[in-house]
């Protein structure tokens, strides 16, 4: 094939320049800097000045257009609007006030505000607060002074005349809870003109600002409500407020309907039952001795599912059982030893349920429900059993506990409710050959074993979630008969083959 003139001149110059490509690489860039790498979504670098984001607000009587345009007077301050949805009703927001997006859309990229933030530090500022000039910049000053062991990340600033209390705050995963203590002046933080230093702070409004690499380092770093959020995060890192003496002013509201008032409440309370959620907390244990449970109830389901290889899916994820779900086993437990001892039935504490009451008095913490043994032959006493193996049909009691067969094998089951399926389970024993107790169901556990009678002539007792429950006469000889030498000494999981303690 022959090459025409036009086309080597074409190729000449698309070689020309390559070359002119190459000797600009390598030979134009500074001794010993690589070639810029350019990714389309890099993170740019941080500038002087604070980046203000207004993310607590909500209904239609927000004041989100005032509050970004009293910040974004201050010089050197960027506001930023961050919500799911765009503020509505809709509102005109200042020049250079930027609405951030953070829901996933299926026609947008995924969202990643912290692209949008291009300066050192960040103040997250709630709705209805006006700026005041300098305050700002004094909360950065005191945040890089490094007061203290360098453990302040947070410094805060009041919103209106209603200032945040001090608390201590320990955030305990494997129970599920949060545990707020009242701070002393004496040991629990440190105080002078600068400010306090607090372990978290209660609901209050006020002005957070911190360095913009420590906020977005967080998983959850803009999620509501923001000073409940960020002292859960800040607690399980070690991080420490610092609580200035200057505020920032609130702008009064008008009054509120009653229905805006409930409208208000619920979403409020709305937003923190998702919080905890997404923390994958269910108690909040509060300084004043209250507690706040956000698990399951009698009308809820429980909180976790079937259970395989006697390991619940929550210990593989470092947890134990949810408070809420112990708090529903205990009283389920009481509930079906009344129900026995009241009829008369020969009962007692069996398996996991007698070793937690030997070591603590209550439920193994990791343990998913409750055992207990009794005399076949006293089945009938129980008018709950007796309408259960009279029609082969689950009964409710007058209380809500749903009594039921199991469906494994023979033995019967007592739930918190129809819908909450913690249990009792109750397995009747017999007297078989040689005198050892046997059963008709047996579900391959290494404990779940025959033996001696004599356990239970006369029967004992023991204290167990509240309550005194009948347990046999020589618990430590029962229990190392069905778990081995030193069990009750010697805590493990119940299949340490799937994961130990």
């Amino acid at each position: 094939m022959r090459i025409t003139p036009c086309q080597a001149a074409l190729a000449a110059a698309i070689t020309l320049n390559l070359l002119l490509l190459l000797v600009s690489r390598l030979f134009l860039l500074p001794p010993g800097a690589s070639p810029p790498c350019r990714h389309p979504r890099a993170v740019p670098a941080a500038v002087p000045g604070v980046t203000v984001i207004l993310r607590d607000f909500h209904g239609p009587d927000h004041d989100v257009a005032a509050t970004s345009r009293s910040f974004s007077s201050l010089p050197g301050v960027t506001v930023l609007v961050a919500a799911e949805v765009a503020p509505y009703p809709p509102v005109a927001l200042p020049a250079g006030v930027t609405v951030l997006s953070l829901r996933p859309e299926p026609h947008r990229p995924p969202p990643r505000p912290e692209l949008a933030v291009p300066t050192r530090h960040v103040a997250l500022v709630p709705d209805g607060a006006r700026a005041v000039p300098g305050l700002l910049k004094r909360m950065r000053d005191a945040l890089e002074a490094g007061e203290g062991d360098g453990s302040v990340k947070v410094v805060a600033a009041a919103v209106g005349e209603e200032k945040p209390r001090c608390l201590g705050l320990e955030v305990d995963i494997k129970a599920w809870t949060a545990r707020y203590s009242h701070q002393s002046d004496q040991s629990d933080h440190r105080s002078d003109q600068r400010g306090v230093q607090c372990g978290a702070l209660d609901g209050a409004p006020a002005v957070l600002l911190l360095r913009t690499r420590d906020l977005f380092s967080l998983p959850f770093p803009l999620s509501r409500p923001v000073v409940t959020s960020l002292s859960l995060q800040a607690s399980l890192r070690g991080w420490r407020f610092l609580l200035l003496p200057d505020s920032f002013p609130l702008t009064p509201k008008p009054p509120q309907s009653p229905h805006s008032l409930w409208k208000t409440q619920n979403l409020l309370e709305k937003q923190h039952r998702e919080l905890m959620e997404q923390f994958g907390l269910k108690l909040e244990l509060l300084p004043d001795g209250l507690q706040r449970w956000h698990g399951c109830t009698k009308e809820t389901p429980r909180c976790f599912g079937t259970i395989h290889s006697q390991t619940p899916q929550y210990i593989l994820g470092g947890r134990w059982t949810p408070p809420c779900c112990l708090r529903a086993l205990r009283i389920t437990a009481r509930h079906v030893l009344e129900q026995l001892e009241s009829a008369g039935i020969r009962h007692w504490l069996e398996g996991g349920s007698l070793l937690g009451a030997v070591r603590l008095g209550d439920i193994i913490p990791w343990d998913y429900d409750v055992d207990v043994g009794l005399y076949l032959e006293d089945v009938p006493k129980c008018p709950w059993l007796a309408a259960v193996v009279a029609t082969g049909k689950p009964v409710e009691d007058p209380e809500g506990f749903f009594w039921e067969k199991a469906a494994e094998g023979e033995f019967f089951r007592v739930h918190f409710s129809r819908s909450n399926r913690l249990h009792v389970d109750l397995w009747p024993f017999y007297p078989g050959q040689g005198g050892l107790m046997t059963k008709d169901t047996w579900l391959g556990h290494g404990q779940d074993v025959e033996f001696p009678e004599r356990f239970l002539v006369p029967l004992g007792s023991v204290s167990f979630v509240g309550v005194e429950a009948k347990a046999p006469n020589d618990p430590r000889g029962f229990l190392e008969l069905k778990f081995g030498p030193g069990a009750v000494e010697n805590p493990q999981y119940p299949n340490p083959g799937v994961r130990r303690l």
